[in-house]
């Protein structure tokens, strides 16, 4: 009896352990994820707490994970987010995945203690409504949220979806033999269709559209689909009005009002690690030759200390439009740290978009700002993109990315011959599910390792000398131990940044004879120091407070005697 059980339970342990691999390598929906943030917050209490911000127009919740210990805003902060643009899914499993895999690892001493110095705060997915897309029966690459717009401006709204022409659940392309076409096959792989090049006198034979059908007879094809903001172009930092997918005002959408509004409340965050088209870790920004005036002099010195932070009345227009120098270094020592832990080669193609999150991390809420989109494949300089991902997918053993052209009745092209056909969604920009467990644990142990180069404060060289008549010079340095500066050079003139002050507190019979009791301090690159000194008059204790919330703030008492 006790052999038939054991024969009856081994294959059931088995099923269930197949199961549960699979489960670790598939991308999840948006429901799975609240069921996966919610678990964790019910399996580690003290460590990880989860909140709702907002709920979207398609009525998706957006949430943040806050894990650390003890008072988790008033120590630095990193702020980790994915689903930045809703096509880009991988990063929704690895902003997840990291925080699963730091609780899970929570009674490491070295995580308890980096625990103890961060606070991480994750947003596991920004863009709903649109990931979701990807386990929906019907499968294309959508970016915008479930806001009714009307994109074409026809006065009316979502009057023209994809439709799947072909039955395969697929949103691809279309294309028609016509001679008035100016499409051909690509000879770098003929199940490509790419323009026709009439410097080297190519002619077009084909028109090629997105899958679908003209339902408002414009001449164009699926450009008022359902919903219509992208969140990914709806913050503030060069934001594009009336854009396409960028929303009626900046900031229109509940989610991006909702997660900008956390970060600024937040003044403990120092950096933000973000997922999407966006890339400085492939490849770390350049400054350029030419920096604004305003990031030279630090607020309250040299000419002009009596304008308020940001001001920008003197020597005309100041906006920084690229990374500053000080800046640029920490950027490059961060990317070579993600080639070397994730192990990526070369970068992905540079994306930019007007109003994107990235952008405005650095640039408006002025910090530490890092993006990928978490994966890439190679494609040479000059090289057709999709021949290039064709030819990676074959040598890595990547199946079912590609629907060959099959001929279909259109009613937009009555009597002409019509194909649907092309790559996939999704898979020119995610990785094939079975890799997801691996690019998780790579992004883990990347952001790991640059959490451990926080800036953090230390007190260095304290001297007591004594002047006679009960007076006393104190003199202190505050150190900075940590690789980043105790705030992006960016953010130096933001009023959404905080600047660290030292103060003194005299005990009981004590009084500052020379010195001020608070006093502004400056930026600490890593490595570096400042000194200050005070006459105190009288014997006793002596307090010393400095930093901020984005360092730490670190204490001392010194005995007078």
């Amino acid at each position: 009896m006790k052999i038939s059980s054991i024969r009856i339970i081994l294959p059931l342990l088995a099923i269930f352990c197949t199961v549960d691999l699979q489960a670790q390598v598939q991308y999840t929906n948006h429901a799975a994820h609240v069921k996966r943030a919610e678990a964790l917050a019910r399996e580690y209490p003290s460590l990880c707490s989860v909140s709702n911000l907002v709920k979207t127009a398609g009525n998706k919740e957006i949430l943040v994970l806050t894990i650390g210990t003890g008072e988790k805003d008033m120590k630095p902060g990193i702020a980790i987010v994915g689903g930045t643009e809703g096509n880009y899914i991988a990063g929704r499993e690895i902003s997840l995945g990291f925080a699963e895999n730091i609780l899970k690892d929570s009674q490491n001493p070295d995580i308890r203690k980096l625990l103890e110095s961060v606070t991480f705060y994750i947003f596991p997915d920004i863009s709903p409504d649109a990931s979701e897309q990807y386990f929906s029966a019907l499968k294309y690459e959508r970016v915008t949220n479930a806001r009714q717009t009307d994109n074409d401006r026809d006065f009316e709204s979502d009057e023209d979806p994809y439709e799947d022409l072909n039955g395969d659940g697929f949103i691809t392309l279309i294309r028609v033999y016509d001679p008035a076409g100016n499409y051909i096959e690509s000879a770098d792989d003929k199940r490509i269709m790419v323009p026709a090049d009439l410097s080297r006198g190519e002619k077009g034979s084909y028109l090629v559209f997105s899958e679908g059908i003209d339902n408002d007879q414009d001449g164009k094809y699926n450009e008022d689909d359902k919903g219509g903001v992208n969140t990914n172009r709806n913050f503030t930092y060069n934001y594009e009005e009336y854009g396409l997918n960028s929303g009626y005002h900046a900031m229109s959408e509940p989610e991006t009002k909702a997660v900008a509004d956390f970060l600024f409340d937040h003044f403990n965050i120092y950096m933000t690690v973000s997922f999407g088209p966006q890339d400085n870790l492939g490849q770390p920004m350049k400054a350029s030759e030419r920096q604004p005036e305003m990031m030279l002099r630090e607020p309250g010195s040299g000419r002009g200390s009596g304008m308020s932070r940001g001001s920008s009345r003197e020597s005309g227009d100041r906006r920084i439009t690229s990374i500053t120098r000080k800046d640029e270094v920490i950027n490059k020592l961060v990317s070579d740290k993600y080639h070397e832990i994730t192990g990526s080669k070369g970068n992905p193609p540079k994306i930019l978009s007007p109003g994107n999150f990235f952008e405005w991390a650095y640039y408006h809420y002025g910090r530490y700002s890092f993006s990928t989109p978490g994966w890439w494949y190679p494609v040479e300089k000059g090289n057709n993109s999709e021949a290039a991902f064709l030819s990676y997918a074959e040598k890595n053993k990547i199946t079912d990315v590609f629907v060959p052209w099959t001929e279909i009745k259109h009613p937009d092209f009555p009597g002409k011959k019509t194909e649907a056909g092309g790559i996939k969604p999704f898979v020119m920009i995610n990785p094939p599910p079975d890799t997801l467990e691996a690019l998780v644990k790579s992004h883990y142990n990347f952001i790991k390792a640059v959490a451990e180069m926080h800036p953090e404060l230390e007190f260095l060289d304290t001297r007591i000398e004594d002047a006679g008549d009960d007076i006393y010079r104190v003199t202190i340095k505050v150190h900075n131990k940590g690789l980043f500066a105790t705030m992006a050079e960016v953010g130096v003139l933001n009023q959404w940044t905080r600047l660290m002050r030292i103060a003194v507190e005299p005990g009981k019979g004590q009084s500052i004879v020379s010195g001020q009791k608070i006093r502004r301090m400056k930026r600490l690159e890593g490595g570096e120091s400042d000194e200050f000194s005070w006459l105190i008059s009288g014997k006793g204790k002596l307090s010393v407070t400095a930093g901020a919330v984005n360092t730490g703030i670190i204490k001392t008492t010194l005995e007078l005697k």
